[in-house]
């Protein structure tokens, strides 16, 4: 038995014990003791407080009342408050309740839930019942549910891992990070986090501006510092697929260990990969991948809240914080051999104080050393618009097209700028600066809106109190939901002016690429981009001033496109912070690293906010290539 185990029960009554277990780095103790399941709470509170661990008691499942009784006690108990789905995890004695209002479902001090297990034995916890209704919600919950006995089975093996060498003590030793993706370039990001102990993957993901180059698409796993049977652990900064795309992969292959992010993240992660596959099987294009790996991958995906603490490792403990980028997106922080070292892992970030979506990115940081910083605006002229006069641009730019009976098409990513968009669409309405044109959102974007509904505690406050209040404030009637092909076939052939949401946001697939086919001719149309448009893709191919495209059709033929509609660029609505957000990010960290390395950018834009970095905080700085590897202490 792992030491710690045995320093808990040394503490406890014998006879009142049945098992003690581990769900990651969290213990579970389980009694058939109905009396000690309430009278132990003290005991436990005084081993919580001096192991510095969270540690919670639990029915053993034999002691739990049957699921009929129990849902009917719950159903009574909830009568005048409004809950969804009833899932039973009966392997680790837990009950999960959907429920519109949380507070109101758990009660002042959490009565209710300690009404439910005083009455059926269960541990009762509250999940937010989404006002928009999401299938990959849902089946998130599905797969957990079904997969209850073999989760309890795993979580335990990685607690096993993560005590295997516990100490309470700081350990002395090397850290080191190589870049097997993200270096020098925006795409792939892929970080190999490596200390004598542990080696940490953070984030695993694909270039989806390459089409059909293994070499320049995916991250360097041949690397030699790279070996899936020593992996463990894998973070996720957030769900874009330059981040998370290659991620079912890793479980292809036969990695069986954790993967960490936020629960937005998970959810939103396995629906960019599902989707991902079917564009690639439309295109007739070959995956590392299938539907069978991404939910292996759920299966073993461990999910934190902002701010939480958990061990990953014998030597390594794991906060998330906002990044301000999309929902669920966080900065990484590592401590290591117990506070011996610091590294903070920026992924993508956004400092930008005025978002209708997300708070700014988190600055507040105890002790930071050394930090991998994202350098996508990092370049001395990239300047955002301010915010304000974005949204004049944008709303003269509908009210013109408008008046011109014009079609109005905005390329969006399906996370985040499409929110963000929606949200500004909304609020011009709502201040009537702008007619109730009709808004069509295409695919995904509406999938991906209704899972904002269900965490609204990673957005801005404005949001949070909305939706805590029963409000959906991405909706108005005006707002269409285009699922088909003939939905848009409507559109193409409809006469009225409309504004169209589309995937993707680099137009390299998706719907938008049909809209764009169908808009490009008429002088009277417009396409407005609100994001980041990679080099090679056709977004980026348009900005640059191509006005006779070449584009094949369903690989039977190619389309040749004469550009007539008006192009514009608006760029207060990129989710990354540009170069005076990042200079007022480093500034206003609380804890100031030694080292700053940078990745996630342009050759040009890396070297310079690499200097940046160097006469703001006296720091050494890194441009690490791929392949490259930066010793951090």
């Amino acid at each position: 038995m792992v030491k710690i185990l045995k320093e808990i029960l040394k503490k406890l009554p014998e006879e009142k014990i049945s098992s003690v277990e581990f769900e990651g780095a969290n213990i579970v103790i389980y009694t058939k003791d109905k009396e000690f399941l309430f009278s132990g709470r003290e005991k436990i509170k005084e081993i919580v407080s001096e192991l510095k661990k969270r540690i919670e008691l639990r029915s053993d499942p034999s002691i739990l009342k049957t699921i009929e009784e129990t849902r009917n006690i719950i159903k009574e108990i909830y009568k005048d408050i409004k809950i969804g789905e009833i899932i039973f995890d009966t392997p680790r004695s837990k009950v999960i309740i959907e429920a519109e209002n949380i507070s109101e479902a758990v009660g002042e001090n959490g009565f209710l839930l300690k009404e439910i297990q005083k009455k059926t034995y269960w541990s009762a916890v509250i999940r937010r019942l989404p006002l928009l209704r999401s299938s990959i919600v849902e089946g998130m919950r599905n797969v957990l549910f079904y997969e209850g006995e073999y989760r309890r089975r795993f979580l335990n093996n990685v607690g096993k891992r993560i005590y295997s060498g516990w100490t309470k003590n700081k350990v002395k030793e090397w850290v080191r990070f190589t870049m097997l993706g993200g270096g020098m370039q925006i795409g792939r990001s892929a970080i190999l986090l490596q200390t004598e102990e542990s080696r940490i993957l953070i984030d695993c993901g694909i270039d989806p501006a390459v089409v059909d180059n293994p070499d320049l698409e995916y991250p360097y796993f041949e690397a030699p510092e790279f070996d899936l049977k020593e992996l463990d652990a894998v973070v996720i900064s957030h769900a874009h697929l330059d981040h998370c795309g290659l991620l079912p992969y890793l479980f292809k292959i036969g990695y069986k260990g954790p993967v960490y992010c936020t629960t937005p993240t998970r959810d939103i992660m396995a629906l960019m990969q599902l989707d991902y596959l079917k564009v690639l099987n439309n295109t007739k294009r070959y995956s590392l991948y299938d539907a069978n790996d991404i939910k292996e991958m759920i299966k073993h995906t461990i999910t934190l809240n902002y701010g939480e603490v958990t061990d990953i490792t014998p030597d390594i403990r794991l906060t998330l914080y906002n990044a301000g980028h999309i929902l669920g997106s966080a900065m990484v922080h590592f401590n290591i051999g117990n506070g011996v070292h610091n590294f903070l892992y920026t992924g993508d970030f956004n400092y930008e104080p005025k978002l209708e979506l997300l708070e700014p990115a988190n600055t507040n940081y105890q002790r930071v050393e050394s930090m991998l910083i994202e350098s996508t605006n990092g370049g001395s002229n990239d300047f955002k618009s301010p915010r304000e006069q974005d949204e004049e641009e944008l709303l003269k730019v509908i009210t013109d097209v408008y008046v011109k009976k014009g079609k109005i098409l905005i390329p969006v990513f399906a996370v985040g700028r499409s929110q963000e968009i929606i949200l500004t669409l909304n609020k011009l309405m709502e201040e009537e600066r702008l007619p109730n044109i009709p808004v069509y959102i295409d695919g995904m974007v509406w999938e991906v809106t209704a899972i904002h509904t269900a965490y609204p505690e990673y957005l801005n406050r404005k949001l949070r109190n909305s939706i805590n209040e029963g409000k959906v404030p991405f909706i108005r009637d005006n707002f269409k939901q285009v699922g088909s092909h003939k939905e848009r076939e409507q559109i193409f052939e409809s006469k009225d002016p409309c504004i169209v949401l589309a995937t993707s946001g680099m137009m390299n697939g998706g719907s938008s690429v049909e809209y764009f086919k169908q808009f490009a001719s008429d002088e009277n149309n417009a396409i407005i981009f609100v994001g980041y448009q990679a080099n090679g893709t056709l977004g980026r191919r348009l900005l640059d001033g191509e006005r006779e495209i070449l584009l094949s059709n369903e690989g039977k033929k190619t389309d040749k496109i004469s550009v007539n509609l008006q192009l514009y660029k608006l760029s207060a609505f990129s989710g990354h912070a540009d170069i005076r957000q990042i200079k007022r990010f480093l500034s206003r960290l609380t804890s100031k690293p030694r080292i700053v390395a940078v990745n996630h950018g342009e050759r040009q834009k890396v070297i310079n906010l690499a200097n940046v970095s160097q006469r703001l905080l006296n720091c050494k700085t890194r441009t690490p290539e791929n392949l490259e590897s930066v010793r951090l202490n």
